[in-house]
């Protein structure tokens, strides 16, 4: 296994200057930095073997048709999936959860069928269920926070009753941090036989995540947030349940025949992956979790940890600095607002100094909301952040602070 600690050399753009600043990024929760090695799979696609993918019968064709499969095989092993067939090629989350919500969901539920979600939730897993709230005239149930940020547990199994069909929340909240305890949420929804899809966006980077363990019924995550290209995700999801869910998308390779009569669909998991799909994209993610995968999880949860705890430390002596978000269990994040400083000045006067951080509601804007806030200052952690950097922060928190008066 790779140490830890080299992470770093791997990422090129880490090297540049921003503003005459050594660059430091702290907006991993948005999109993650890229190693070499997915670099350089990406550029392999379109300099050795370009060429689009299935049914041809040419060299270049067949190689690259192995490259991606490879890659969908690699993610089932990351993510412990039954089956590669399992594991659906999207454009991101946000088109994952669109997908079930369109097949899943326009197929499966009907008038005052109830789904839950969550206050926690990114809008991109609270938008596709108003729309079919719209269509289908479902019911729209959510599960509220504490003032730490958490899930009311009791509150939600006092939700679940016969006419819950799908419960959709995050394993990670990129707003706060909150690592949620998904699997007593889908034991708890199974036992009132509802589905369960599982936001992974912001968890498959931070810790090991296992289909078989978990049984969550989808998990949908985003390459670019894995350390993997733009514009490529996945959809697990349960074969059982895959099979009874129609096309959402028509178009080239998801048919077995096609007359102006009748058309007959693919199998899995071709019937979900309409016309040439995102081939580099899908091959960068697979060599996205080969490099992840090059160090251990026991490294990467250890390392990650002391980091988010040395930045709390820091942040929180900061004076009228104020935190949201306290879970017991955090991942990643670290939410504040400093006194009176608007957000947004906050983050453009950091950048002046070379710091990148998100500032915003964060596409999460039922947190603000919970918390009588506008937005945050977000500083989101990965491997190849350092002490140094937190340092750097604090620093830059404080001449912010002096600016301001």
């Amino acid at each position: 296994m790779k140490d830890i600690n080299t992470a770093r050399t791997d990422f090129p753009i880490l090297a540049r200057e921003v503003n005459g600043k050594p660059l430091v990024y702290l907006d991993n929760a948005a999109t993650m930095q890229k190693p070499q090695a997915v670099i350089d799979a990406v550029s392999r696609v379109y300099t050795d073997y370009n060429s689009n993918i299935h049914r041809g019968t040419h060299f270049l064709s067949n190689v690259c048709t192995g490259e991606f499969e490879n890659a969908r095989e690699k993610i089932q092993k990351f993510i412990n999936a039954r089956n590669s067939y399992e594991i659906i090629f999207t454009r991101g989350t946000t088109e994952a959860i669109n997908l079930v919500a369109n097949t899943f969901g326009d197929n499966f539920l009907s008038e005052d069928d109830e789904v839950i979600v969550s206050e926690l939730e990114h809008h991109s897993n609270i938008v596709p269920w108003q729309l079919l709230r719209e269509r289908k005239g479902i019911k729209l149930k959510v599960i509220p926070l504490n003032e730490d940020g958490e899930l009311v547990l009791d509150e939600y199994y006092g939700m679940l009753n016969e006419k819950t069909r799908l419960v959709a929340v995050a394993h990670v909240s990129n707003a706060l941090g909150t690592v949620n305890p998904v699997k007593e949420i889908i034991e708890a929804a199974h036992k009132m036989n509802a589905k369960v899809l599982i936001d992974g966006a912001q968890a498959v980077h931070h810790f090991p995540v296992d289909m078989r363990e978990l049984d969550a019924d989808f998990y949908v995550f985003s390459g670019h947030k894995l350390y993997g290209p733009t514009g490529i995700g996945v959809l697990y999801g349960k074969e059982e349940l895959l099979n009874k869910m129609p096309p959402w998308h028509g178009g080239g390779e998801m048919i077995k025949n096609v007359t102006f009569e009748k058309t007959t669909y693919n199998e899995l998991p071709f019937r979900f992956e309409a016309g040439t799909p995102d081939y580099a994209g899908a091959i960068g993610l697979g060599a996205a979790v080969d490099y992840l995968s090059s160090y251990s999880w026991e490294d990467i949860v250890g390392y990650e940890k002391e980091l988010l705890d040395y930045a709390t430390e820091k942040l929180s002596a900061i004076d009228g600095l104020k935190i949201y978000g306290t879970a017991e269990k955090k991942s990643g994040v670290v939410s504040f607002l400093v006194g009176k400083i608007h957000p947004y000045d906050m983050g453009v006067m950091l950048d002046k100094l070379g710091i990148a951080v998100r500032t915003g509601h964060h596409c999460a804007q039922p947190v603000m909301d919970r918390y009588g806030i506008p937005g945050t200052v977000r500083a989101s952690f990965a491997i190849y952040n350092t002490k140094e950097e937190v340092d750097k922060l604090v620093d830059g928190i404080e001449k912010v602070k002096k600016i301001f008066g």
